[in-house]
């Protein structure tokens, strides 16, 4: 017997959309906390402003709501910088990881001290702050569609993500590898995962002309998990040549105008660590403690030499020490939560355009 489809009621506080269970009265929004009192019968036709959406974790990812829908008022962005900052450590579970807050901490602390962020600008997701900010699947949505809401020609966005990474199957022919990459929010057991295709909808086609996006994905199948069209290989040397990764079915994967470059921890098939090698303290992921340490240390002054240098950083650490648990489900499930080979990932640059990665200043 068909399930009736539960509704979707916008909050009134933020405008969120909301799903609503089955006879309730009244929701709180997990943003902005605000409590919507549910007005109409559940028999009668939703009025305008609801929607409808079913929930089938084992499908492919429904879709998202219309971002047009979605004007939070927590936090609000002050000047033209906006980030999400995303660290999910999957805590009591048997997929933990142990760097992943200290990672969305070190980056938020950079944002603000370094490209000079506002605090009330970024919006953080992790286990250990608001519950009203835990990193879900329908947070990490909507947190996604705020970044990108009402973005302006000068803006510059954010995008951090600290978390498992996996892929799946695609069945639509738009991957040159036959695999769509995702990440992993933490209800991804019941809700399922965030998948690229849902990700370049939500935060890379809206972009209009004059906005720049920064993605830093410290998770393993990273390499092109925003979908953009163009990968940068890079050899030792420094000589490059940008891939085409464009659909061959001819989805558009670019932006509006805009511009999006995403660093990823590692390649389409290679892990992540998690691992406490490189600081000597405390565990970090090892793509995002290489980002941070490129920049503090001058490194960073274009895409090509801040790319470099944490591969360098990477490689070394690799070649002297073994690692630790790396950030894909897949290979925490197969090794029980540990892997002890060296570090062998290697960070990926992606973009919606190529362009000269050794004369292109790299900024935030």
């Amino acid at each position: 017997m068909a399930m009736p489809m539960p509704l979707l009621v916008n909050c009134t506080g933020c405008q969120t959309p909301l799903q609503v269970p089955p006879g309730a009265s009244s929701i709180r929004c997990a943003l902005c906390g605000a409590i919507s009192h549910i007005a109409a019968p559940r028999g009668t036709d939703p009025p305008h402003g609801y929607h409808q959406q079913r929930y089938q974790p084992s499908a492919p990812p429904s879709p998202a709501p219309s971002p047009q829908h979605y004007s939070p008022a927590p936090p609000p962005s002050q000047g033209r910088k906006k980030a999400v900052i995303c660290g999910i450590s999957y805590k009591y579970s048997r997929h933990e990881l142990k760097g992943c807050l200290n990672d969305a901490n070190c980056m938020k602390f950079l944002l603000i001290n370094k490209f000079k962020f506002p605090e009330a600008s970024i919006l953080m997701l992790t286990e250990q702050r608001d519950p009203l900010r835990i990193p879900t699947k329908h947070n990490m949505r909507m947190a996604l569609f705020w970044l990108v809401q009402g973005c302006q020609p000068g803006d510059s966005l954010v995008f951090h993500y600290s978390g498992h990474g996996s892929q799946q199957r695609n069945l639509s022919g738009d991957e040159v590898d036959g695999y769509d990459e995702t990440i992993l929010p933490l209800d991804f057991e019941t809700q399922g995962m965030i998948v690229d295709d849902e990700i370049n909808a939500t935060i890379v086609r809206p972009l209009p002309r004059g906005v720049r996006l920064h993605a830093i994905i410290d998770a393993c199948h990273s390499g092109t998990v925003l979908d953009l069209p163009f990968l940068c290989r890079l050899n030792r040397s420094g000589q490059y040549v940008w891939e085409d990764h464009r659909p061959r079915s001819g989805t558009w994967k670019g932006t509006n105008g805009g511009e999006a470059i995403s660093f990823s921890g590692c390649d389409d098939n290679q892990t992540s660590a998690d691992t406490s090698a490189l600081s000597r303290i405390t565990s970090t992921g090892a793509m995002t403690y290489c980002f941070i340490q490129a920049i503090e240390k001058g490194a960073g002054t274009t895409y090509g030499s801040l790319l470099n240098s944490m591969r360098n950083t990477i490689r070394e650490t690799g070649a002297g020490t073994g690692g630790g648990p790396v950030t894909s489900l897949i290979t925490m499930l197969l090794t029980g939560g540990s892997y002890s080979g060296g570090l062998t990932q290697e960070p990926q640059l992606t973009s919606t355009e190529p362009f000269e990665i050794h004369s292109k200043p790299f900024y935030l």
